[in-house]
């Protein structure tokens, strides 16, 4: 089995963070691959698994949506290919979301995490914060959570797990090929969430 190839959609928001935690998290378990940038469908025709990063969902949608990304990240994930969507990532990969002040929100969106979204549901960028949450269920049973106008779920479909909550929030999920967290893992020293995003990747490759 050659490489893993994963992939940062570089398009805006914490590419940098993500690029070093996933490369990181390959060096910790052994793994050979490389990661890259990914800034035009061609790339993404390519990989073995991508990570969405957090920064504006609306700007990422949009800018993907112009280059044609949007249109071959589905297809790539409906082959199977594993994502990790972060923060804007997470709501990027949801069917709708909804703004805790402005309401609906006409973005570009990938349509396939059966979850809604209430963004900025904690606050605002001044009421940003960390907090230790558990994902027991992905064998993670402590993670400490770095939380900037974070999303939270609203609503999550049948085929949708719940890994963790936080003041009665959903604020992971994960269903089939595909987790989305509301938080940044990547904006941490723990690489736990980055490595079991390269474990689904090395399982669908086999």
């Amino acid at each position: 089995m050659t490489g893993l190839n994963i992939g940062v959609l570089a398009v805006q928001g914490d590419v940098m963070e993500n690029l070093s935690a996933t490369r990181l998290a390959m060096d910790d378990l052994g793994v050979e691959g490389v990661v890259t940038e990914v800034k035009s469908p061609d790339q993404i025709s390519e990989l073995d698994g991508l990570v969405i990063p957090g920064g504006e969902s609306t700007v990422i949608g949009t800018l993907s949506l112009v280059n044609g990304s949007l249109k071959k990240i589905k297809e790539k994930i409906a082959s199977g290919m594993p994502v990790l969507g972060t923060c804007a990532g997470m709501i990027l990969l949801s069917k709708k979301a909804k703004d805790r002040i402005v309401g609906d929100m006409e973005q570009p969106l990938l349509d396939y995490l059966d979850i809604r979204i209430e963004r900025n549901a904690f606050g605002r960028q001044k009421d940003s914060f960390e907090a230790d949450i558990s994902l027991e269920k992905i064998g993670i049973p402590k993670f400490r959570g770095v939380f900037i106008r974070a999303p939270s779920v609203s609503e999550a479909g049948r085929d949708v797990e719940i890994l963790s909550k936080i003041d009665g929030k959903i604020v992971a999920v994960k269903q089939g090929n595909i987790v989305g967290t509301s938080f940044h893992p990547e904006l941490t020293s723990d690489l736990s969430v980055h490595k079991y995003f390269i474990t689904m990747a090395q399982k669908g490759k086999r």
